[in-house]
This record gives C-alpha cells, sequence and structure tokens, in this order.
C-alpha cells in the first residue's frame, strides 16, 4: 500500500481488519519496522485524537516522529499557483512540500475543506499535492472529503461489539453551531458500504451528501423511523453539499439530538461519534454517559487503525 486516502487503497479489507485485532492484542510485535524512519505529521487545522493517536502508532512501531503545526510555528503557505506573493504568505506549498520531503519517510497530512469552492475541497487540491510532489507514502490524517482513519476505527469498533453478522447502522444527521465539512460522514458512509452493513442514513432534507459516498445506504428522513431496529447509532453534524448551499447550514433543529427517547427506538443501540461533541446538540448528557456509549473505546481504537495502516505501508516501502 503506497497511500491511504481512503478505503479503496486497502488491497483486503477483511485481511486488514484480522491484522488490526493483531495489532491490538500485540501494539509492540513490530517495533523494529520503523527503526530509523522518521513520520512527519503535517497540520493544516486543529487536532486532538488524530495527533495523538498517529503519533502514537508511529512510535508502536519505532518511527520517529516530527510534527508541524502550519498555523503555528510555521511559514504561512500559498497554495495557488500563479499567485503575486506580496501578502502575509512568504512559501508557497510547491516548494514546501518537497522541502518536507527531505526530512520524512512517510508524510500525513491533516487539511479540512475550506468551503470556499465545493470543486477545490472535492479534487483533494491540498492532499493531491501531497501525494504528487513529496514522493513519499502520504496518510490522511483527514482531508476535506474524508476521515479514513478515523473511519477505519470506526469499523474495527463496530467488529469488536456487533452481536448479529450484519448489524444495522444509522448515521443520523445531528444539529451544530457551525459549518462543518461533509468528510466524516463521507468516509463513514463508504467503509460502512464496503462492509456491506444494513446501513442507513438519515437526515433533514437538504443535507444530502455526493451520491458517490451514499452508495447503497438506504435514505430515510424520518430519524424515529430510521432509528427503529438500530444496533449502531452514529451521530455526526455537517453541511450541506449540494448546489449553492455547499459549506451551508439550512438547520439547527434540536429536535435531531439523540436522546433517551430516541436510543429507545433501538435494538438496544451502541452509540457512536467521532468526537469532539456539543453535548446537548449532537447528543444528550444521558446517551453520552450511558454504557451503551462508545465514544472512548472509538477514541482509542483511533491507535489501533493507524498503526495498522503505518505497518502495511512499511512493509510495502
Amino acid at each position: 500500500m503506497k497511500h491511504f486516502t481512503c478505503v479503496r487503497d486497502i488491497p483486503n479489507l477483511p485481511a486488514a481488519l484480522a491484522l488490526a485485532k493483531e495489532v491490538k492484542k500485540t501494539p509492540f510485535a513490530w517495533d523494529a519496522l520503523g527503526k530509523n524512519k522518521t513520520m512527519l505529521l503535517v497540520f493544516f487545522n486543529s487536532s486532538l485524537r488524530t495527533r495523538l493517536s498517529t503519533q502514537r502508532a508511529a512510535m508502536n512501531l519505532g518511527m520517529n516522529t516530527i510534527v508541524l503545526d502550519i498555523q503555528q510555528g510555521a511559514w504561512k503557505l500559498e497554495t495557488e499557483r500563479g499567485v503575486v506573493m506580496d501578502g502575509d504568505k512568504p512559501e508557497h506549498i510547491l516548494e514546501a512540500i518537497p522541502v518536507m520531503a527531505c526530512y520524512a519517510d512517510i508524510i500525513g497530512v491533516r487539511s479540512f475543506a475550506r468551503f470556499e469552492s465545493r470543486t477545490y475541497d472535492y479534487n483533494e487540491t491540498i492532499l493531491q499535492q501531497f501525494i504528487q510532489l513529496s514522493g513519499k507514502p502520504v496518510v490522511s490524517m483527514e482531508a476535506a472529503t474524508r476521515h479514513p482513519l478515523q473511519s477505519f476505527a470506526d469499523v474495527i469498533t463496530i467488529e469488536e461489539y456487533k452481536k448479529t453478522a450484519r448489524p444495522k447502522v444509522v448515521l443520523s444527521w445531528a444539529p451544530h453551531p457551525n459549518a462543518l465539512p461533509q468528510a466524516v460522514p463521507n468516509s463513514f458512509a463508504e467503509w460502512c458500504n464496503a462492509m456491506n452493513y444494513n446501513f442507513v442514513m438519515t437526515h433533514p432534507e437538504g443535507y444530502e451528501l455526493d451520491a458517490q459516498f451514499v452508495g447503497n445506504a438506504h435514505v430515510e428522513y424520518n430519524q424515529a423511523k430510521a432509528f427503529e431496529g438500530a444496533d449502531f447509532i452514529y451521530a455526526k453534524n455537517w453541511s450541506a453539499y449540494a448546489g449553492d448551499n455547499y459549506g451551508k447550514i439550512l438547520s439547527r433543529d434540536k429536535a435531531w439530538t439523540v436522546d433517551t427517547a430516541k436510543m429507545q427506538l433501538t435494538n438496544n443501540a451502541y452509540f457512536m461519534h467521532c468526537l469532539p461533541v456539543r453535548r446537548n446538540m449532537i447528543v444528550s448528557d444521558e446517551v453520552i454517559e450511558s454504557p451503551q456509549s462508545l465514544v472512548i473505546p472509538e477514541a482509542a481504537n483511533r491507535v489501533v487503525s493507524a498503526q495498522t495502516v503505518l505497518k502495511m505501508i512499511l512493509e510495502s516501502c
């Protein structure tokens, strides 16, 4: 595996999940694999779980790690070609990326959607520049359209806790004060489709995702109906995707907040969220603090997903 940007980059998903089990059981079994190798983690956006888990995963494999926060302690980067650089950005990404590549064996990149242009975001412009210009394996630590390390951890968690071979998994939109990217729901949907779960998406009208990510999911606009018989509820906010509404908030309707009454419609479902979470907007205190909440085990599995991916890349180099 050369790069990791989406589920399709994994050659064999069942084999990767089996490997993840081994990684979780014996995390230091391959601590010589990354000896004398360096991973550079480049953050254009804030992070807690992704930064800590990916750094820990690399260290478990014996790698050195360097963390670069583009917004703090680094030159501001111009990302557009043809721009007269007479503003506050003294360095161009076209030079910065090859320089970064001189210092690293694997590069992780975190760069969110900007909501200035749907074409720019959905072409994954920043991520693709790293892939094209670095000459090194690149791992997406969340890009404009996907968050594959999160989704891999989500699937690992579902596989650990599922009680039936093909669980009903519901991705539910929930309200949020800010306009958030579609990366997590896009990615989660893509991975659930790849796993062939009984996958349902529920959201208000106008929040439809790009069809390539919806895939075979059943879209249900009635949240209560969607929750019926569910084994897992994954709550997440996202902004609108379609047309001129791209990146906009169309609703803050708190009737969509996941609470105890809604969870009682399910098959004693587990609650999932990628974190950070806005309590009593996305989910009530009672639900996220309940025994059915998997948000902490899910977060812990971020080390497992990252280490599995890095192991596969190191073995392919």
